[in-house]
């Protein structure tokens, strides 16, 4: 079982360091293993897109999506230009609506998880199967293969080209109540999960409420404790500030997930083919951006909710493998959700688990 988290806590604890502000200057990110681009002035005329993430501007994916405008305006010698719009602003922070919305071209850009795709491409679900994938880099090298790449793809049938497949920290488990070591310590708790027959199962199994709920309700239901805990890459908490409502994180690393980067098939089309290479450029280069971003910064937003009371635990191995059973044991209602079951045994040969 991977221990990405814990291994980075370990090294900042032994070097003392204090937690610093995930938007580190660019020499830290160099330091880090990354580095940020500058984004070229516009040229007067340049065409005007607005991409939308679900998350503030400070969370991960807010950054790579800065990181993904500064690239495209580079590589498009300034023709196109572009504007962050986050918190799922411009779609109300319905997901769903703005999938609908992005389909129908009053959104131009947005950045949503596969996991949220999945009621309109149900074989997206395939990539939030527990414990399916070991690490990112086994994540990353099924997105770019053949297999990957179709799946990524068959958002086509919406009027959606995918410009950008990218990966998100393995998920984490976050409550008031307890840490979690094993299924059983989620018995009883009331789980934010996102609106996806797949982790109702899964978290339901593991003897939770699963509550499915719009993720821009889910601060305010922690705190007023209609919610135990809800379940998430580590950047969330953090970014979102959970630590004010939240006790325990647990590294369970459960469910793995991707970044869609979608652009509206018509606007994509209408732009000069130096515009479109400029996007599908950045976007492929970004994947790997992201992974050296995420592995360098995971560390200093799991101590940031420490330091702000936050109780962190790891899962042991006998606890990881009664997670793993409760998925395979799940594998037929999986399937059944995925509604592919050729796509289900290709991947699972893929990473070994046929």
């Amino acid at each position: 079982m991977k221990k990405v988290l814990s291994m980075v806590l370990a090294g900042l604890l032994a070097l003392s360091m204090s937690a610093i502000p995930a938007f580190a200057a660019e020499t830290e990110g160099e330091a880090a293993g990354y580095t940020r681009t500058e984004a070229m002035e516009p040229v007067k005329g340049a065409t005007e897109i607005t991409v939308c993430v679900p998350d503030p501007e400070s969370s991960y994916i807010g950054q790579a999506a800065a990181e993904f405008m500064a690239r495209a305006t580079n590589y498009s010698n300034g023709t196109l230009s572009f504007k962050l719009s986050s918190n799922g602003s411009l779609y109300g922070g319905d997901t769903a609506a703005g999938i609908k919305q992005l389909s129908a071209g009053s959104l131009q850009i947005v950045i949503l998880a596969t996991s949220v795709y999945t009621q309109f491409v149900p074989e997206y679900n395939i990539i939030s199967v527990p414990f399916m994938f070991d690490d990112l880099g086994q994540l990353c090298d099924f997105l770019n293969s053949e297999t990957g790449v179709e799946l990524m793809n068959s958002v086509e049938s919406l009027g959606i080209k995918t410009i950008g497949s990218w990966t998100r920290s393995f998920r984490v488990v976050t409550n008031s109540k307890r840490p979690i070591n094993s299924p059983d310590d989620l018995k009883g708790l009331v789980l934010r999960v996102p609106n996806n027959s797949l982790y109702v199962d899964y978290f339901s199994a593991c003897g939770a409420v699963a509550t499915p709920m719009n993720f821009s309700e889910v601060y305010n239901a922690l705190q007023l404790n209609t919610l135990d805990g809800q379940e998430n890459p580590v950047d969330v908490p953090f970014s979102n500030k959970f630590y004010e409502v939240q006790k325990y994180v647990s590294e369970t690393d459960h469910i793995a997930d991707a970044w869609l980067v979608g652009i509206n098939q018509k606007l994509f089309d209408s732009l000069t083919e130096e515009q479109q290479e400029a996007l599908t450029k950045a976007g492929a280069e970004v994947q790997q951006w992201n992974v050296d971003f995420m592995n360098a910064e995971n560390g200093t937003a799991l101590q940031t909710l420490i330091d702000n009371g936050m109780e962190y635990n790891t899962v042991d191995e006998a606890g990881h493998q009664a997670f793993v059973e409760i998925s395979k044991d799940l594998y037929d209602n999986f399937k059944k959700l995925i509604g592919d079951d050729e796509l289900f045994n290709k991947v699972t040969e893929f990473v070994g688990k046929s």
